[in-house]
């Protein structure tokens, strides 16, 4: 694979004040100084993971994903070209600002800003998370995933899989398609959901500690209308998480024990039992769509799906492994 992670994101607000609360004091990121026009912030040892820029509206700014060598952002560029997607070198004050060696970005079919980058910017400073946590499960997964409404998700679903060359880990056609991406194990760094806007629908940071997850759902709780969806766990990457309201007009996924796959054997599948198991009552939607999808989980529910056992866990088998190792 070319592009191996999702590497950054950035989204717009004029909302400085309260994403740099919910950001650290919420979510746990480690907040960098970059002066008054945004908001940078650590997750890891890398110099940058998320940025807020100091812009009107409420939505994604750009995604930064990583690619393995510097050849293969001329690769792309070709490859964009070719498709007749105007493509543009970044320059060095811009990489800089992403503390990246070099970079090329374009928008997508569907206006989104996508950037290609080589070489991110580490820092052995060490992390200082703004709530005690564990950590988050980056590294060779990336920062997580993002999941973007879509016009035409059949339509647009050729740009990233022939084009960018993400690969399909699973889709679902009912109630609305869906398609998810992966670029590494992570069972999914990207996804997009046809409801016929076009925007950013939330992005997951994965946490270390399932704790860690329940803490900042505990934190959720003591706020009004801050969660949107409750404590579940998904059918297709396992993940247990919550989903919370956050200062922009999107959400944010807070996980614990996604699904790691074997990007070399996966082969993509349509899906159609739902996407929980239990849980993830969607509380910012209206009665009836809310229905629709309890009814699937319950259905789920009374056919016994359950996710696999201990060796498709990353968190349980890394822990048995340690016990034969002592």
């Amino acid at each position: 694979m070319s592009i191996i992670a999702l590497g950054y994101l950035g989204v717009r607000s004029d909302k400085l004040d309260e994403w740099f609360g919910f950001a650290t004091r919420r979510l746990g990121m480690h907040a960098c100084d970059q002066g008054g026009n945004s908001l940078s912030f650590r997750m890891d040892d890398w110099r940058q993971r998320f940025v807020v820029t100091n812009e009107s509206g409420s939505d994604l700014a750009f995604m930064g994903w990583q690619v393995d060598n510097v050849a293969e952002l001329e690769r792309y560029a070709i490859r964009l070209d070719a498709a007749n997607t105007p493509v543009f070198e970044a320059s060095r004050a811009l990489c800089g600002q992403r503390f990246v060696d070099s970079m090329i970005y374009f928008d997508d079919p569907d206006g989104n800003r996508v950037e290609l980058f080589y070489a991110p910017e580490t820092t052995t400073d060490p992390f200082v998370s703004g709530r005690p946590i564990e950590g988050f499960k980056t590294g060779a997964y990336g920062m997580g995933h993002a999941v973007l409404h879509v016009k035409d998700a059949h339509g647009l679903m050729p740009f990233y899989r022939d084009i960018l060359e993400f690969n399909v880990s699973d889709y679902a056609l009912s109630p609305i398609p869906l398609f998810f991406f992966h670029v590494n194990g992570r069972h999914h760094s990207f996804a997009m959901i046809g409801t016929g806007r076009t925007g950013f629908h939330h992005f997951m940071i994965e946490y270390e500690n399932l704790d860690d997850v329940g803490q900042g759902y505990d934190l959720a709780q003591l706020e009004d209308n801050a969660i949107a969806y409750t404590l579940g766990r998904h059918t297709n990457d396992y993940m247990t998480s919550f989903y919370a309201h956050t200062p922009s007009d999107f959400f944010i996924e807070n996980g614990w024990g996604g699904r790691v796959i074997d990007p070399a054997t996966w082969e993509p599948h349509e899906t159609s039992v739902g996407p929980s198991f239990w849980g993830h009552e969607r509380l910012h939607l209206p009665e009836a769509p809310r229905t629709e999808l309890r009814e699937m989980r319950l259905e789920a529910a009374r056919n016994g799906l359950r996710a696999p056992a201990i060796a498709d866990c990353p968190w349980l088998y890394d822990q048995f492994k340690g016990i034969l190792r002592d």
